[in-house]
């Protein structure tokens, strides 16, 4: 396994160079997860009959996909970013793709602040339109799941969000140190699994609504099973005791936040 071992030094992060702008290919997963997450929620419309009609969705995605970026780079200066004072000051930066000169991109995304932008944006989206959204959200936890495993095998091309030091013998080795491919992990757990989980309980719901908060509830604990796999953000390291990170911390309260959700919607139903 020498050369899984030894892979980021066989790889280059940057998939093709268009002038001064450099393609990386976390950027091209990205675009990737955002389609296949479209075309699944189309491809589930379809075999499920759900009624959603394709023009909905693409409007949907449109309005989504600004809230998850904001949410995702806000969320990234709020929760990580050991520099929030310059961007208070500065917030334009923020979405500054330039750093000297040189095009770098944006880098720095926050999951838990792409769910808020995420939810930000459905709720605007349902005023316009004027339309139930428990549907169209069960719809969502299907789709995202998809998307998820791409948007962290782009971690892993882009070698960030790095595993902790171990011994294993699919260790991927990091500036000389053996570390878990827990990008990877996190595209299994986070994705894959909880995409399954989902899928295979879909025809078993009870409500509308109960797949987008078992899905905050999935998420959540395979996030906080993976994070002891992943090396903290060494701009904050561990937030309590010498185990626990900030990741974690979010996947408590994300948690907590889900099943508060699947309880209200309960509520609602029988109110209505």
């Amino acid at each position: 396994m020498e050369f899984w071992n030894n892979i980021y030094a066989h790889f280059d992060p940057v998939a093709i160079h268009l002038g001064p702008v450099a393609v990386h290919w976390y950027g091209l997963m990205y675009m990737l997860a955002l389609l296949s997450a479209l075309y699944a929620a189309k491809w589930f419309v379809k075999k499920d009959n759900l009624g959603f009609t394709h023009q909905l969705l693409d409007s949907y995605f449109i309005w989504i996909e600004i809230g998850i970026v904001l949410g995702a780079r806000i969320g990234y200066i709020l929760f990580y970013d050991p520099h929030l004072d310059y961007y208070l000051s500065n917030p334009w930066q923020m979405f500054n793709p330039f750093l000297d000169g040189t095009f770098v991109g944006i880098r720095g995304m926050s999951y838990h602040g792409a769910i808020v932008g995420f939810l930000l944006g459905t709720w605007l989206f349902s005023l316009k339109y004027k339309m139930p959204v428990w549907g169209l959200l069960d719809l969502v936890a299907l789709s995202v799941p998809i998307g998820y495993i791409f948007g962290r095998i782009g971690n892993f091309l882009n070698q960030e969000l790095v595993g902790r030091y171990t011994e294993v013998p699919w260790g991927i080795y990091v500036d000389g140190v053996l570390r878990h491919p827990s990008q990877l992990y996190e595209a299994i757990l986070e994705g894959l699994v909880v995409f399954l989980l989902l899928y295979m309980y879909r025809h078993k719901k009870k409500f509308e609504g109960e797949l987008i908060a078992l899905y905050g509830f999935f998420y959540s604990l395979a996030r906080f099973v993976a994070e002891f796999w992943r090396e903290p953000d060494f701009q904050i390291g561990f937030v309590y005791g010498e185990w626990m990170s900030k990741g974690q911390a979010l996947s408590i309260l994300m948690a907590l936040t889900s099943l508060l959700l699947y309880i209200l919607i309960i509520k609602l139903q029988k109110k209505g």
